[in-house]
């Protein structure tokens, strides 16, 4: 009877050294899943997965794009018009070339990319040529203030 009893009392110390360790990581489990349902934690672990992924910040890419693109052609369409039905038609047109523009994400990328390469060399191609005319002792512009006159440095 005796070793029975010991028995039971040996398989009871098991069972709640069993139940304090479960108990334990249970607790710890609670506290980790608390501590991620946070906002700020689901911000943070968003943000992460979207900077980490190379597809979604190809598509984020493209839809800040085609939202910007959208907002500049109502812009310069639209304007500061008080007429409901042009800012309506503003708003469709912006939503359109929105739409229009984050599915040909690429192909308005190098469009843009075109344009803004010609506006950069015709700038830097008019500044060597307004450098040129400048510093260019034998020529003789009817522009004023280009005019190179040697007398005029002469002391």
């Amino acid at each position: 009877m005796k070793n029975e009893t010991d028995e039971l009392n040996h398989a009871i110390r098991e069972l709640e050294e069993k139940r304090a360790r479960e108990l334990k990581a249970l607790t710890t489990q609670f506290h980790s899943t608390f501590d991620s349902l946070k906002p700020i934690n689901l911000i943070k672990s968003t943000v992460k997965e979207v900077t980490a992924s190379s597809e979604i910040r190809k598509n984020l890419l493209g839809n800040a794009i085609g939202i910007g693109t959208g907002i500049i052609t109502k812009k310069l369409l639209v304007g500061t018009s008080l007429n409901p039905t042009k800012n309506i038609l503003g708003t469709v047109l912006q939503f359109a070339t929105a739409n229009f523009v984050t599915k040909h994400a690429t192909g308005a990328k190098t469009t843009v990319r075109n344009i803004l390469s010609y506006y950069w060399n015709r700038r830097k191609h008019s500044k060597t040529a307004h450098k040129n005319l400048n510093t260019n002792p034998n020529h003789n512009s009817d522009v004023p203030g280009l005019n190179y006159d040697k007398k005029v440095f002469k002391n």
